[in-house]
């Protein structure tokens, strides 16, 4: 059914788009509390339990000086700043149960599923959160990819029952199932996003952001083999100065829970400000400034 040689080699791309860098290893330290938010759960369709306090926006202050960006209600940047995290500051755990290795990246642990193989790794998370966003807003033709052959991947077909065929290199979509609009069937169409999509391609689709206009939404990606991607969870602006931070998430190699990541720059925060120069350091990997994208506009 499958064309061995294209899907080999798209799985090969899919394996090798998070190779790791070096980083610089920082302690998280207390901080204060903040005013609670208490938007209700029905955005996040992977949650089982839901608790306000662990909403990224009530646990996470800003630096005393700042107030959170204003962005629109029920938008992306929105729906971001209000993701649930893990209670605490638990491991970041791999697709298989084990610990990851290296325990001193993450500031805090998102509270979303991994699944079961080693698929969700860096520019997938990035993907599985947008269309976890566009699927709470009931937007299934907003839910679209590209796979790293540059063959389209729109979650509308896989809806209607149509499912990736390669022949000739080429990739096609053939009728071969029913209409499925289940979540489940939202997370089987991710999967295959996972397996032949990542940072090669997902660069291929956004747009170069300059970092003085950047929003939560907007990701850092490195692509190609190895590439890396992390998203902007959310931004504040200094009060006085204007001055904006913003606080990233990742998953990585192997797929792993997604992470808010501590700043390797500025002990005790998971608040970078941002760079003046050429590089955005990150614990695991250094990016250049000129890698801020965006998704494009529909």
């Amino acid at each position: 059914m499958k064309n061995f040689l294209i899907l080999s080699i798209l799985s090969f791309f899919c394996l090798t788009n998070c190779t790791s860098q070096a980083g610089t290893e920082r302690q998280m330290g207390s901080s204060s509390k903040t005013e609670k938010d208490t938007s209700e759960n029905n955005r996040y369709s992977w949650l089982q339990s839901y608790e306000p306090d662990n909403m990224l926006v009530n646990r996470i202050p800003v630096p005393k000086g700042f107030v959170r960006m204003k962005v629109t209600k029920s938008s992306f940047a929105d729906w971001l700043r209000h993701i649930p995290l893990k209670p605490g500051n638990p491991e970041v755990m791999l697709y298989n149960g084990s610990p990851k290795s290296n325990q001193t990246a993450q500031a805090a642990v998102l509270n979303i599923d991994v699944g079961n193989e080693d698929l969700q790794q860096c520019a997938d998370a990035v993907m599985r959160l947008k269309a976890e966003y566009h699927f709470s807003k009931n937007e299934p033709a907003r839910i679209h990819f590209r796979f790293t052959s540059g063959d389209p991947a729109e979650y509308s077909q896989w809806i209607e029952g149509y499912r990736p065929v390669v022949k000739d290199n080429k990739v096609s979509w053939v009728k071969k199932a029913s209409k499925d609009r289940t979540y489940k069937g939202f997370r089987s169409y991710m999967n295959a996003v996972f397996r032949y999509a990542g940072t090669s391609s997902l660069t291929k689709e956004m747009n170069y952001k300059s970092p003085s206009k950047m929003q939560p939404g907007d990701v850092f990606i490195k692509g190609g083999f190895p590439g890396h991607a992390v998203i902007v969870m959310d931004m504040a602006v200094d009060t006085v100065s204007g001055d904006k931070l913003f606080m990233l998430a990742q998953s990585y190699m192997p797929a792993q829970d997604i992470h808010i990541l501590r700043n390797p720059d500025e002990e005790n925060t998971p608040w970078y400000r941002i760079p003046e120069g050429e590089w955005l350091h990150t614990p695991e990997w250094t990016f250049k400034v000129s890698d801020l994208k965006s998704f494009t506009v529909e």
